[in-house]
């Protein structure tokens, strides 16, 4: 069976670095988009050249540099920000302009004070003054998720025409459900005919960003928008490690991407050392208990085999081995592991009454430090296994 490839549009460097708090110096940008073409993403938006110097700087240079992949640069639908974008991009290998216009009635009628054809106009003259200098312009259409699908029609045809080769729908104020997605997606599809790549960019307002993301591409989405750990506007965006991790596991028979995986934990640590933005513990796929087990249970399916508690190996993802953390909830197969592993020989009545020591300090404190271990097993008089 031919796999699809998923196109990874990354787009840490601006819509991530949107976050309240999270801008980064060009220092930073620059090097976390070295990381970012390492990892294999096929395109990065290093920038909205026309919103600052520190952006227009790092498109510049970051397109200086990146061989592998596409450096795209944001601009509204207006001449002076999307001669920004060109001027930004002159030494990329391959550069995209991103054009974007506003779609949904509320934002024309409120925001832009333009009716549906003066959208369509307007759109048109953007992608056709940008196609005098750019081979390749993708279109977004801002808040996709709440216009009305003829119009969203619409508007692909005019994009093509105009020549847009990558057609973006956004749920940008992430309202949507998985099925709604999906039809968004399969009316934008259907409107273009098989003549643009369609895209989607989702956010996680309503916590269905990576949900949206795979039902978008079910519906013939074939680029994916999404920052690293999900940092962006508001709850954030779509994250690039939970949708690389998909396709990677439950996907592989049908989709194909361009990312090595094993470099995921570095970067994500990069970009939240960078943007200032720390990872939850429970962050799926890179947060720090991500493959970590406190229930006994767990901890004894873990130790017989890794399988019984994991869904993937924690080297897919470049992370470390798989932890035991030592809490009230852990039994004494985990309790007994541990005070080998410091050293100490406790077997038979040794291992019991080690135990039921192990026991009585971990109601006092969340987890059981090494350090806690030995000190029980000292109390003990537990034979170290270096004694003679």
């Amino acid at each position: 069976m031919q796999k699809d490839k998923i196109t990874i549009f990354d787009t840490t460097l601006r819509d991530g670095e949107q976050a309240p708090g999270a801008a980064m110096n060009l220092r930073e940008k620059i090097a976390l988009a070295k990381s970012l073409e390492r990892l294999g993403v096929d395109a990065i938006e290093a920038g909205f050249p026309i919103s600052s110097r520190v952006d227009y700087d790092a498109v510049y240079q970051i397109g200086a540099f990146a061989k592998n992949c596409v450096v795209s640069a944001l601009a509204r639908a207006k001449e002076g920000d999307i001669q920004a974008a060109i001027d930004a991009l002159k030494k990329a290998k391959r550069g995209r302009v991103h054009i974007f216009l506003a779609t949904s009635d509320a934002h024309l009628k409120y925001k832009l004070k333009m009716s549906r054809e003066q959208a369509k106009d307007c759109a048109f003259g953007a992608i056709k003054f940008a196609r005098n200098f750019a081979e390749e312009v993708q279109f977004s259409f801002e808040d996709a998720c709440r216009t009305d699908h003829d119009f969203l029609r619409e508007m692909t045809k005019t994009a093509i025409k105009a020549g847009a080769s990558i057609i973006n729908a956004p749920d940008t104020v992430g309202a949507l459900l998985p099925e709604e997605t999906a039809a968004m997606i399969k009316a934008v599809a259907e409107a273009g005919e098989g003549r643009a790549t369609i895209s989607a960019h989702a956010h996680d307002d309503l916590g269905l960003a990576t949900a949206n993301s795979i039902a978008a591409i079910a519906a013939g989405a074939r680029q994916i928008e999404c920052t690293i750990n999900g940092i962006g506007e508001r709850a954030g965006n779509a994250a690039l490690e939970e949708i690389a991790a998909i396709l990677a596991t439950r996907l592989s028979d049908r989709y194909e991407i361009g990312v090595n995986t094993k470099f995921i934990s570095i970067v994500s640590d990069e970009t939240a050392r960078y943007s200032g933005m720390p990872k939850a513990p429970n962050k799926a796929i890179v947060g720090a208990n991500a493959f970590s087990h406190g229930s006994g249970v767990h901890q004894d399916g873990m130790m017989k085999n890794a399988e019984t508690y994991e869904l993937f190996s924690p080297e897919l993802v470049g992370a470390k081995r798989a932890k035991i953390v030592l809490t009230r909830h852990s039994g004494s197969a985990a309790a007994i592991a541990a005070v080998k592993e410091a050293g100490y020989v406790a077997e038979g009545d040794d291992a019991r009454r080690f135990f039921a020591a192990y026991k009585q300090a971990a109601e006092r404190t969340k987890i059981v430090s090494m350090e806690t271990i030995a000190q029980i097993a000292q109390s003990l008089s537990l034979r170290a296994y270096n004694q003679a």
